[in-house]
């Protein structure tokens, strides 16, 4: 193996992985807005604090796949923590297996690829950093990686490795084992060579097509295909849905690291999570005296060893322990912590059943802002629609709802039929139905306007656009 202060990062490619729904943390994650992309502070996203983890390194370029529909949310975390690179969009979630698998293809042969998922908590960036040095080694010299966390408890969430043989920079691998009961979970804590298996993995981007060519033919013919076909959108690779939907499902686990001899496990020892549940929230967060956790405007009263998180209002929970209790906007979950694994049979349900609240927040986000519903009712709503600075909306029409416009703050630009026009706050316009319109803020500061939609139909699908600078 090659001398660990011989590696330099110049050639790694983070590729961050974004395709989850994250159905598990709902109410407050969903499929519009999963949790990779929520803000889980003010300015704090799970996404840009795994690109921010890289930023000690002199990486290449990066590197994110995601589902197409969150592509505006992806490229927004990479401007803002200035990380240039690619963004592959899957037009649906096959696994990790192809996501890597089409990242690896899209990069040079000889780039390391250090692949992270974007939903964890890792305190300790300077142990992460020596780690993925060490890696560099490993993986410079034709080895797949992966990361072991050593274990602070027994946890049935999570699957575990056995270390094999010591070696340079940490140990073989013996065994991957899936996630165990809490008698098996206490077992492999007890016994001292079993680690958390965190999802992260680092190879050379020809070393890993290799593998995959042994172990997993079809998925990589599939992907190479996908590649090879897809279309460059503004700074989106788009692959192709006609060929990638083809691809089998499979995890990067079990297509090829559970297969391959040629891995090598380095150990993490510093405070993580994988952030998949309403438990883990728990654990992440700072703790009163009687082991509760809570974010937003809460008050508790005797309570013990309990979630609750505020998103819109006052929740006060008295006299309960063990629990869970999530409230958005427009949803409340209450489970108790041994049930909220399974919050997404809820999504399930919810789905089935035709409710809006199974996918969507009531503030939606666009590429150009967002716009939150305030009102509806039979044949009218009201919105909110927020548009950034210097940013426009798709010239358009409806067949089946006319709009009332007034600007309560900011600036706007407005065509409407031939009329073009600039609104202050407390100005209003009139679209009628079927009236080509435009909205537009040419101004500095977020524009704000309430939006009275009246018709025989409201729904989002009744908008044809003419133009627009995001081509959807």
């Amino acid at each position: 193996m090659v001398d660990v202060e011989a590696v330099e990062y110049g050639n790694v490619v983070p590729v961050v992985l974004c395709g989850g729904n994250g159905t598990r943390l709902w109410p407050l994650s969903r499929k519009a807005l999963p949790k990779q992309f929520m803000e889980i502070s003010p300015g704090r996203t799970f996404l840009g604090d795994t690109l921010l983890r890289t930023k000690t390194m002199k990486v290449r370029k990066y590197m994110v796949v995601c589902n197409e529909a969150h592509r505006f949310m992806a490229a927004k975390i990479m401007q803002e923590h200035d990380c240039i690179g690619d963004i592959l969009l899957e037009p649906q979630g096959r696994n990790t297996a192809p996501a890597v698998t089409c990242a690896a293809l899209n990069a040079e042969e000889s780039d390391i690829l250090l692949v992270l998922p974007a939903d964890h908590d890792l305190r300790d960036s300077a142990v992460f950093a020596d780690a993925v040095k060490k890696g560099m080694q490993a993986a410079a010299a034709g080895n797949l990686v992966c990361f072991g966390i050593v274990p602070e408890r027994p946890e049935t969430g999570y699957g575990y490795m056995r270390a094999g043989a010591k070696n340079d920079v940490g140990f073989d691998v013996d065994c991957f084992v899936e996630k165990p009961d809490l008698a098996k979970a206490r077992e492999y804590c007890d016994a001292g060579d079993f680690y958390w298996n965190s999802g992260m993995f680092m190879f050379r981007a020809d070393v890993f097509l290799q593998e995959m060519a042994e172990h997993a033919p079809e998925i990589l013919a599939t992907c190479t295909d996908a590649v090879d076909t897809a279309v460059e959108d503004l700074d989106f690779m788009r692959l192709s849905p006609e060929v990638f939907l083809k691809c089998p499902s499979d995890s990067i686990d079990y297509a090829v690291m559970e297969k391959t001899a040629n891995i090598c496990m380095v150990p993490l020892d510093t405070p993580w999570t994988d952030m998949g549940s309403w438990n883990a929230f728990h654990d992440f967060s700072q703790q009163d005296e009687r082991g509760n956790g809570s974010v937003g405007d809460v008050f508790l009263s005797d309570v013990d060893n309990s979630y609750v998180h505020s998103s819109k209002r006052l929740v006060s929970v008295l006299g309960v322990r063990d629990l869970v209790v999530v409230e958005t906007a427009d949803a409340v979950m209450v489970s108790s912590k041994e049930q909220v694994q399974s919050v997404g049979g809820i999504v399930k349900a919810l789905t089935d059943m035709g409710r809006r609240e199974a996918s969507q927040h009531q503030v939606e986000y666009r590429p150009w802002g967002s716009f939150e519903s305030l009102v509806v009712g039979d044949r009218f709503q009201v919105k909110r629609i927020t548009v950034k600075p210097g940013e426009v909306l798709s010239l358009q029409m409806h067949h089946h709802r006319a709009e009332h416009w007034v600007v309560v703050r900011g600036m706007a630009l407005i065509v409407n039929g031939e009329e073009q026009m600039l609104l202050h706050e407390d100005q209003s316009t009139y679209i009628p139905v079927g009236q080509v319109h435009r909205l537009e803020n040419p101004g500095k500061i977020p524009l704000e306007i309430i939006e009275i939609q009246t018709g025989s139909y409201l729904g989002e699908d009744d908008i044809v656009r003419l133009e627009d600078k995001y081509r959807r």
